[in-house]
């Protein structure tokens, strides 16, 4: 059975989009900063990347979710630069670093998914991919071209512009966004960019129309579908609380999310005392109580192993 992806491909619309995308680089407004620098001839903006994409790494990785990992690993491409730019990043050396890396063009960008489908990975994790997307929709056309058939998942920060998302409606099978911030405060002061609890909203729900909730098959593999993560940050329980009372009322109580305790000091967290410091395992235990507690049914299983390891019990 064909993807969605493949049949775009084949009825053309797939270069459509793509020629679309590239267009758009002229006077870039992929995400919400909309810094209308003309990318096609090296200028850069926010991200940091003019016309080609610039990949730090690729792997076959299991440190995702089950459902992505499985048990030959998700095929993980590390995109330098970020349209985002959290100073706590703990990707800070690539994200904050946009030639960090090697430039790609489509066909080398393309080789590299298909090396993955070769290898037996469940999927293509693209990792911070809202910058590229233009770069992406190209190198799928050689993709599909020689044959991929893996599902793509869109790992992204959050901070998406909803007309970038339509691009890639029928090609992402999986998104994994992480909304990271309810207060515009605390999205100005750590990322410069007040308006992100707006703009994930949006996002989110875009993504969340274009794929619905997660699906798990049998082989506990997924296929297509939202997952949200949650970075739970030192001192933003209440900020978490909200996020997933807003997860539960306008997405899905079937949405599956996976709150994270992983938060430690990284990148340039300097001008931010209250960051240099740890996750209190009370208010994480908190958080997924109250997730539990307002009717989100699926949270992710390896967290919450995690956290009764801390509290010395066991599943």
């Amino acid at each position: 059975m064909q993807s969605k992806g493949q049949i775009l491909y084949q009825s053309g619309i797939l270069k459509q989009r793509a020629q679309l995308a590239r267009e758009a680089l002229h006077s870039c407004t992929l995400c919400p900063r909309r810094c209308g620098v003309n990318r096609l001839e090296g200028e850069t903006g926010v991200c940091g990347t003019a016309d080609r994409a610039v990949i730090a790494s690729y792997n076959s990785h299991f440190g995702e979710e089950q459902p992505l990992v499985g048990s030959h690993g998700s095929g993980t491409i590390f995109l330098s630069g970020c349209s985002l730019g959290c100073s706590f990043c703990q990707n800070f050396d690539i994200s904050h670093n946009p030639s960090a890396g090697t430039e790609v063009d489509d066909e080398t960008f393309a080789s590299i998914m298909l090396e993955f489908q070769s290898q037996g990975c469940h999927n293509i994790n693209f990792v911070t991919p809202g910058h590229v997307v233009p770069q992406i929709l190209q190198a799928l056309i050689p993709a599909y071209e020689n044959g991929l058939k893996l599902p793509l998942v869109f790992n992204s920060s959050g901070y998406d512009s909803v007309s970038t998302l339509l691009l890639l409606d029928g090609l992402i099978d999986i998104y994994m966004p992480d909304f990271k911030f309810w207060e515009s405060r605390s999205a100005e002061k750590y990322t410069g960019a007040a308006d992100y609890p707006e703009m994930a909203s949006k996002a989110v729900k875009e993504m969340h129309r274009q794929v619905g909730d997660l699906y798990i098959g049998q082989d506990g593999i997924a296929s297509h579908g939202l997952l949200i993560r949650h970075l739970l940050m030192p001192g933003g329980l209440e900020e978490t609380k909200a996020i997933l009372e807003f997860i539960v009322q306008q997405i899905s109580a079937d949405t599956y999310v996976n709150v994270m305790d992983q938060y430690r000091p990284s990148g340039n967290i300097g001008p931010h005392k209250e960051l240099q410091t740890s996750i209190n395992p009370e208010h994480y235990r908190e958080a997924l109580g109250y997730a539990e507690k307002i009717g989100l049914r699926r949270l992710d299983q390896r967290d919450l192993s995690s956290l009764l390891r801390r509290l010395g019990l066991t599943i």
